[in-house]
């Protein structure tokens, strides 16, 4: 089995017009799945992320430099990842199809990666 990561991407201004209640169901639906995966031992691990855009750390050839954000010209963040266990990419896939994060009316995406054991 090989390991994979979901990385959640969404704009969280899309997360403004709802009521509390609207978004305490919707964590209930991602802890649901959660604990689904966790119960077929596919899920190592999972976080939100803050709701901003980072830092990115880079050398622009004199030296390190910090900038913020990945997305300066777009909304959009990674404001999540859960890190699972499958068999090949169309496994992964599957499981990432089955994400809250992409029902029906929701506007966010999922990146699936492969990690690489090092």
């Amino acid at each position: 089995m090989a390991k994979f990561l979901l990385l959640l991407r969404d704009n969280p201004g899309d997360f403004n017009s709802l009521s509390p209640a609207e978004i305490q169901r919707i964590i209930g639906e991602y802890r649901a799945w959660a604990e689904g995966l966790r119960a077929r031992n596919q899920l190592h691990n999972s976080n939100k992320l803050m709701d901003d855009a980072g830092k990115i750390v880079r050398h622009n050839g004199s030296g390190v430099v910090l900038k913020d954000g990945p997305y300066t010209e777009t909304k959009e963040v990674i404001g999540g990842y859960f890190l699972i266990e499958a068999a090949d990419y169309a496994a992964a896939v599957a499981i990432a199809g089955t994400c809250p994060h992409v029902r029906p009316g929701a506007s966010g995406t999922i990146e699936v990666r492969q990690i690489q054991e090092m």
